[in-house]
């Protein structure tokens, strides 16, 4: 379903068609007009179309690091499988092992019950 939602940023209104909830973005643009507003705050003689820049520059570091750190995880979280997998299948390995030697041992009990 898609919403459209009534915004106020940085002075200026703008309707906004989106599938998020109302509550979503609003949420949003609140943390727009207050970064728009800090950076004009700490810059008095910016335009808010400079500000909006400085702001999507840093919302784009932000992404992109975390676009990096989320691969980075994943790269890591593909090892640790990939380590897990190993794991099993050397313990299932080594419960083989465990099963052949009960059975020989027990083979070689009978054998020395039989003698004795």
């Amino acid at each position: 379903m898609v919403n459209k939602v009534r915004l106020m940023i940085a002075g200026s209104p703008y309707v906004i068609s989106t599938t998020d909830s109302e509550e979503y973005v609003e949420g949003l643009a609140q943390r727009l007009d207050n970064d728009i507003k800090a950076v004009m705050g700490d810059n008095p003689n910016l335009s808010v179309t400079r500000a909006a820049v400085f702001c999507a520059l840093e919302y784009l570091d932000e992404y992109t690091k975390s676009i990096g750190s989320a691969d980075n995880m994943r790269s890591q979280i593909k090892d640790y499988l990939a380590d897990a997998a190993k794991a099993k299948l050397a313990a299932d390995e080594a419960r083989r092992e465990v099963e052949r030697l009960k059975r020989e041992v027990q083979y070689l009990k009978e054998q020395a019950n039989s003698r004795g």
